[in-house]
């Protein structure tokens, strides 16, 4: 029957004699040292020389090394004995010097003296308890009714009093580090406009502004600090306590993370104050999420790293298990912030705040992806990522989305007055456009969206991601590309209904115009989304725009100029003056009309303004002078030429400049 080690405790605590107990010391007395050692043992120092041990001798008293030496041949002639339960053991008087050279020490460490002031001390005191962890190992080996249990008792009590100790000066070291990294509270630098109103970050917080991996140093602990929790934590593990040790660190650096989070302004909030903080002051909260997460992949979750393998370099398994705990408890706190925001009611403007925080979980991930992690508790820290980065895409696609929608729902019956750019194209094309400025990322969420539907093209294979056009300009096919280009034809669809509800065919044409116009300038003046629309959709676009040019030019100037035809003023070979008076008559009032109804139409677009100013000029001006030159001389001699020949040509081409201002008092201003 082997002998069991001494139970253990994950912490430790003293005795009234000074002597570091177990949390459940029990009764006092010699009685509770049973909970560490075997019945026939008393209190330390006290165990009951047996007949196997050798007498005193007269020698003089040896010094540690030399005991250990003498300690180290006794163990070796352990491991050559084939039968541990035959004969009995004699063991020699350095075991017991040993035992009372440690406990020694540990008095000393106790009263005045700490450990790591004295660096050849404590590798003595170090080297002697590895030694009495292998006595330890070595006497279990024989039944507990054997000559040597009063020595194996004495041992491990003696071996449990100073892994209390370590433990003690291990907690100690590692929670009176100076912390000092706050980060200093600077104007916010706001990583892209991803709020698609015109509010600032500025407005809600105040974002510390993180500093780079070389001005910063977390954990700060000194290289001195950082050698004694290396060499005490080897001593706990290599004796049998790594269970103590790593609780330890893994309860005081878990405070310290969460503590430094704290410091940064990340504080917890449950899903219930989430859900009723209003939207724009979630946005301050989100920038500071978002921050902290930076921050905490190039600064804080290295400094971890660095501290635990500097610690732990003897093992680097308990190291990376060590972080990866710690690591996975603050994920959590950021994945819950996560999916709270993930909870709130979807609406069209959350869409860039969640789109940046899936940039900051995107970017997280790399950090815990590569050969030092792949482990079970890495793979459920970065899960546990995953899922909130896939939950928080789910979202931004279902918003996305639900812009078409909203194109669908406005239908009302009201023109816009003077064939303005309509608000919906406003918005929809700003919201596109700032879309597109995560181009990226929305080709990433919708691919996965796109294979948890299981949605396939028309040749049942699922679509893949191809950023930009092809060699012909027309665009690549990808899932965000698709519902971009879905979205742009329910706009044009929309807006041709639209359009129909102006009784002018010549307005609804400017309608289509300043419409078209408004959508290929957005287009063209940003890279991600002409990337996604291509050249070809750009063509298109302005060959559309020229039909309703020719369009407007036929329904408004067409019959204009018709009263500048020859045909029909001659009357039995000879030209009629009543005719031609007529005509002058009919040209004033009709182009009277069209200034008086264009002038208040509305051409927001200064080119398009010009170029429609100027093809009208171009078509009118010369036709006019061209009649009023060659008829004019009929009706100079007659009495008030004025009254028919009302606009010289220099006239209409002024009056044309005024067209398309929104002015319904410019024909007012020039007759006064």
């Amino acid at each position: 029957m082997e002998k069991p080690p001494p139970e253990k405790s994950g912490s430790f605590s003293r005795n009234g004699n000074g002597n570091q107990m177990d949390d459940n010391p029990g009764p006092a007395g010699p009685e509770s040292e049973a909970v560490h050692v075997r019945l026939d043992c008393q209190q330390p120092g006290e165990c009951e020389p047996n007949s196997n041990l050798e007498e005193p001798s007269s020698d003089p008293e040896l010094s540690l090394p030399q005991v250990l030496k003498d300690v180290d041949r006794f163990l070796e002639s352990l491991s050559t004995r084939n039968d541990a339960s035959n004969n009995p053991l004699d063991v020699p008087n350095s075991v017991e010097s040993l035992l009372e050279m440690i406990q020694k020490m540990i008095t000393k460490y106790d009263s005045n003296a700490k450990f790591g002031q004295k660096q050849e001390e404590d590798s003595s005191f170090i080297e002697s308890l590895n030694c009495i962890s292998k006595l330890i190992n070595a006497l279990g080996e024989f039944p507990s009714n054997s000559t040597t249990a009063s020595c194996f008792n004495r041992a491990s009590t003696i071996l449990h009093l100073a892994m209390s100790l370590l433990d003690s000066e291990f907690r100690l070291i590692l929670e009176t580090c100076n912390q000092g990294n706050n980060a200093d509270l600077k104007s916010p630098k706001p990583l892209k406009q991803s709020s698609f109103s015109s509010r600032q970050e500025s407005t809600y917080c105040v974002i510390p502004e993180s500093k780079s991996s070389e001005d910063v140093e977390f954990p700060a602990y000194t290289s001195e600090a950082i050698s004694k929790m290396n060499r005490i934590a080897t001593a706990m593990i290599s004796s049998g306590y790594e269970s103590e040790c790593c609780m330890v660190y893994n309860m005081v650096r878990r405070n310290a993370f969460s503590s430094e989070l704290d410091k940064l302004g990340f504080e917890n909030i449950s899903i219930d104050d989430v859900q009723r903080m209003q939207w724009q002051s979630l946005e301050g909260v989100i920038a500071m999420w978002i921050t902290v997460i930076k921050q905490s992949s190039s600064v804080l979750f290295s400094g971890e790293r660095k501290l635990c393998s500097s610690i732990f370099s003897e093992h680097p398994s308990i190291s990376q298990r060590l972080f990866c705990h710690v690591a996975l408890a603050v994920a959590v706190r950021f994945v819950n912030f996560s999916d709270a925001i993930a909870l709130t009611k979807r609406s069209a403007e959350k869409l860039f705040k969640i789109l940046d925080m899936y940039e900051a979980l995107r970017d997280l991930i790399p950090f815990f992806d590569d050969d030092t992690c792949a482990s079970e508790c890495y793979e459920e820290l970065k899960s546990e990522i995953w899922a909130a980065k896939g939950r928080l895409g789910e979202v931004a696609v279902s918003i996305f989305c639900d812009l078409e929608n909203s194109i669908r729902r406005d239908n009302g019956r009201t023109p816009v007055p003077s064939g303005a750019v309509h608000p919906l194209t406003r918005y929809t094309m700003n919201y596109l456009k700032y879309a597109c400025e995560y181009k990226d990322t929305l080709e990433q969420v919708f691919q996965k969206h796109q294979k948890m539907e299981g949605f396939a093209n028309s040749n049942g294979t699922v679509l893949d991601i191809k950023n930009g056009a092809n060699d012909d300009g027309t665009p690549k096919t990808s899932p965000f590309s698709v519902q971009l280009n879905s979205i742009m034809d329910l706009l044009d669809e929309n807006l041709d209904m639209k359009s129909k509800l102006y009784r002018d065919p010549a307005l609804r044409c400017i309608f289509l115009m300043n419409n078209g116009r408004y959508i290929l300038q957005k287009i063209k003046g940003s890279d991600e989304i002409h990337d996604m629309m291509g050249d070809t959709w750009c063509r298109k676009r302005s060959s559309d725009l020229r039909q309703y040019h020719k369009a407007y030019t036929r329904e408004t100037w067409t019959r204009l100029l018709q009263c500048l035809n020859h045909d029909g003023l001659m009357v039995n070979g000879k030209l009629s003056k009543t005719i031609l008076k007529e005509r002058f008559k009919m040209f004033s009032t009709m182009f009277d009309e069209i200034h008086r109804t264009q002038s208040t139409w509305v051409v927001s677009d200064d080119q398009l303004q010009s170029e429609l100013r100027i093809s009208v000029s171009a078509v009118v001006t010369p036709a006019y002078r061209s009649f009023v030159g060659r008829f004019q001389q009929y009706l100079a001699s007659g009495r008030q030429p004025d009254k028919y020949i009302k606009y010289q040509p220099e006239d209409i081409e002024n009056l044309i400049d005024e067209l398309f201002d929104g002015n319904p008092t410019s024909m007012a201003r020039r007759r006064t």
